[in-house]
């Protein structure tokens, strides 16, 4: 295990590394329920049939850069319910006779671009997913499976096979949020940035949070949202921190030349629209991306309003 000195958030917080503009990308989110450890790879290294894992992942793949971002499959687990054996080996598949009909698992798909929806579904056969238009959940239309879930869904990441920092700061996180947020808080896969975790997932308007406070889902902690480009994502947090009401809701960002055009809809009479040019600036010096990666010269993105 790494020591805590050289743990990627360690040394991302001891450089006060800034958070707008860092969230991963994606329009569309599917969470499927997956008991059990899960590897590097997690759609592929778990107790899923790894052939519906890789061809969930290629399906999604295929959709970047279509309709926006794409569409993300990570896999969810109920907060402290999975074990994970010292031996640093997936467990085998329990011996004897298998059930005859597999148990019913939850599975979750949120649109985070325009009119945000969020549905949920118990299927018994991951396979069930494949069976899904991909191009069309990139673009925000709502499949025949499940049904409308007004409540929003926090997807905690604890990967500790992708990253030790996710799971060692992300389960005490996940734990403190399902209790005040009962079966509506999960474990998830990876999904990105695990120096600034820990790292939450609200659904379905898709901001991200991150760093010591990410568990207030703060405008402080906040990353950006899914379905904006990192550039975008910036000029959208700078205009809420200016705002009458800086809590993270989604604005209207538009690309304007080089700079952004974001609109609060909640100003009227166009008083919240407003011209942000972000620059990308580098991270100096260079810093570990990951526990398990050296050190890269990432960049962090500022916002400043042109228009004034």
């Amino acid at each position: 295990m790494t020591e805590l000195a050289d743990r990627c958030s360690t040394l991302a917080r001891a450089l006060a590394e800034p958070l707008p503009g860092t969230a991963p990308l994606a329009t569309t989110w599917i969470a499927l329920e997956q008991e059990g450890p899960w590897g590097h790879k997690a759609l592929t290294e778990s107790h899923l049939d790894p052939t519906v894992g890789a061809e969930l992942t290629a399906r999604a793949d295929g959709t970047t850069g279509v309709a926006g971002p794409g569409v993300t499959v990570v896999l969810i687990r109920r907060v402290g319910h999975h074990a994970d054996p010292a031996s640093g080996q997936l467990p085998s598949r329990p011996p004897g006779p298998q059930p005859a009909k597999p148990p019913a698992r939850s599975v979750w798909i949120a649109y985070t671009g325009p009119q945000p929806w969020l549905a949920h579904a118990s299927i018994s056969d991951p396979a069930l997913l494949l069976d899904l238009d991909f191009g069309a959940l990139a673009a925000g239309v709502q499949p025949d499976l499940g049904e409308p879930d007004d409540a929003r869904l926090l997807l905690v990441c604890t990967n500790s096979r992708r990253d030790e920092c996710c799971a060692l700061i992300g389960r005490p996180l996940a734990v403190e949020l399902a209790a005040a947020n009962p079966g509506r808080v999960w474990e998830s896969s990876h999904l990105g940035g695990h120096r600034l975790a820990p790292v939450v997932l609200s659904l379905p308007d898709g901001f991200v949070y991150g760093g010591p406070h990410a568990g207030a889902l703060s405008l402080s902690a906040c990353r950006g949202r899914s379905s904006l480009s990192r550039p975008a994502q910036a000029a959208e947090l700078a205009a809420l921190a200016v705002s009458a009401d800086p809590r993270p809701r989604p604005l209207t960002v538009t690309a304007a030349g080089d700079d952004w055009r974001v609109t609060d809809g909640e100003a009227g009479d166009g008083a919240g629209s407003a011209l942000y040019r972000v620059d990308a600036v580098p991270n100096d010096p260079p810093r570990k991306e990951s526990c398990k990666k050296g050190p890269v010269l990432s960049v962090a993105h500022v916002a400043a309003r042109v228009d004034q």
